[in-house]
């Protein structure tokens, strides 16, 4: 049948039925659902395990000191060139010839012209030479290079020495040949040990010493050179007079105290491992810092170059349980007199007899135990938590016939345990902390003990917290 003339077909698209892939929403699920689970382990605060070990805190014991020693500068009575006869660390006598002084500068033209001879050294020479460089070799830190220049002219002065033996006796000769005397000779004025340099801080006494002159930058050290002209009333060479010497050095007021109390404490020179025991002198200067004085009997000619040294206090490391800081927390208790809890309950621990109400309003008295964090020999008293006692509880002794209102609080440091899956805090004893590690008595009766679990981020528990643990 012909379809009517002008009318047209309307042609409909056909929609395919939503077919749903069940394999894809699952994917998607389980995407969304990974998503989320990360989304909330990088928002979420992570309890990380630490397990309780034996071990000591080697406490940072290094310091550097300035020295200290009786010293008098020698000036020079003339003006000439000068040579050296007593070398650096030479002990010399009242009347020994130091150095003498050519005013004329005769004695320089006459020794050109003369052979004096090859000098051989000794054993005992070459010995001195290999000591001086054994001990800055030893010695050497790059943060304080200028002791290169120290090192330096200590060789040339052990040199000028060993030259000048020769020279001497060429002298005796000059003076006969000339028939006159051509240099001046200047002799020690005292006993002591010679040492040709200063550096202006020969008559700091430990009084004195603030923390400025540690300061690097202010310090200038100068050195007597042989054969150098010199004016009248320069400096020529200085004597240490006094065996007797000593350190001072910058220390915590506190860790002072504890070493000034022990009387001597022993000490090693970082330039040569060298140790001695120094006495201890708690000083409290000027500057308002506080400082320690090392004082020492022997071996100041040893260091007679040495202005400052690095020195490292030989002390007893504090031994025990050795834990993170920040496993540390407080935590607030109720004191209760010792009278008051009562040892021996039915799990081994102890108990407490509090008072309670009957449903009818009468007052009754129920037996608790309850888990003890610590016993204060002193006051007596044990500390409780503060979560299953209320302020202002009456408690009762063990006859009855004392009772006892709940008030009393006091903090304790302690740490997380999580050996039972929970957050039970442990009372702890620090004998030693440092920022990164402390140190624990060990052995304590409700404290830790070795190879226990503790919470390594207190902050990320709380009381009494169920644990998964990592």
């Amino acid at each position: 049948m012909a379809n009517k003339k002008g009318r047209s077909k309307k042609i409909k698209k056909y929609r395919k039925p939503l077919n749903l892939n069940i394999g894809m929403m699952i994917f998607v699920g389980i995407f969304i659902y990974v998503v989320i689970c990360v989304i909330m382990y990088f928002q979420t605060s992570h309890i990380v395990r630490y397990e309780v070990k034996e071990g000591s805190l080697a406490t940072d014991t290094v310091y550097r000191g300035i020295v200290l020693r009786d010293e008098t500068i020698v000036y020079a009575e003339t003006a000439g060139y000068v040579n050296y006869y007593a070398w650096e660390g030479a002990r010399v006598a009242l009347n020994d010839l130091v150095y003498i002084v050519d005013e004329t500068g005769r004695l320089n033209e006459e020794m050109e012209g003369m052979h004096l001879g090859e000098n051989s050294l000794s054993d005992q020479e070459l010995a001195e030479f290999r000591n001086e460089i054994t001990n800055f070799v030893h010695g050497f830190d790059a943060a304080h290079y200028e002791g290169t220049y120290d090192f330096k002219y200590t060789l040339k002065n052990t040199v000028a020495k060993l030259a000048n033996a020769n020279i001497l006796q060429s002298i005796e000769e000059l003076n006969t040949a000339s028939g006159t005397s051509i240099v001046n000779r200047f002799h020690s004025p005292a006993t002591g040990v010679v040492a040709y340099w200063t550096d202006g801080y020969e008559g700091l006494t430990a009084a004195d010493v603030t923390e400025a002159v540690f300061d690097d930058s202010n310090y200038e050290k100068k050195w007597m050179v042989n054969n150098t002209l010199v004016a009248a009333g320069d400096a020529v060479y200085k004597l240490s007079t006094n065996e007797n010497w000593s350190i001072v050095i910058p220390v915590d007021p506190v860790r002072g105290a504890e070493l000034e109390e022990e009387g001597y404490v022993n000490v090693r020179f970082l330039k040569n491992q060298y140790e001695s025991w120094g006495a201890t002198k708690l000083l409290t200067n000027g500057d308002g810092n506080t400082y320690l004085q090392l004082s020492f009997t022997n071996s100041m000619v040893t260091f007679l170059p040495d202005r400052f040294l690095d020195v490292e206090l030989i002390v007893e490391d504090e031994t025990g349980l050795k834990i993170p800081v920040s496993s540390i927390v407080q935590k607030e208790f109720f004191l209760i007199p010792e009278d008051f809890v009562i040892p021996g309950g039915s799990n081994g621990g102890e108990s407490i007899r509090r008072q309670c109400y009957l449903e009818d309003g009468t007052i009754s008295v129920e037996t608790m135990e309850v888990e003890v964090y610590y016993f204060d020999n002193e006051s007596k008293e044990y500390y409780l938590d503060s979560s299953i006692l209320g302020l202002g509880e009456n408690l009762y002794d063990a006859e009855g016939e004392e009772t006892y209102t709940v008030s009393k609080r006091a903090t304790l440091i302690g740490v997380y345990n999580m050996n039972k899956g929970y957050a039970d805090f442990k009372q702890i004893t620090v004998l030693y902390e440092n920022d990164e590690y402390a140190i624990v008595k060990p052995n304590t009766k409700y404290g830790l003990s070795v190879y226990d679990y503790i919470v390594l981020d207190a902050s990320t528990v709380r009381d009494d917290q169920f644990i998964n643990q990592k």
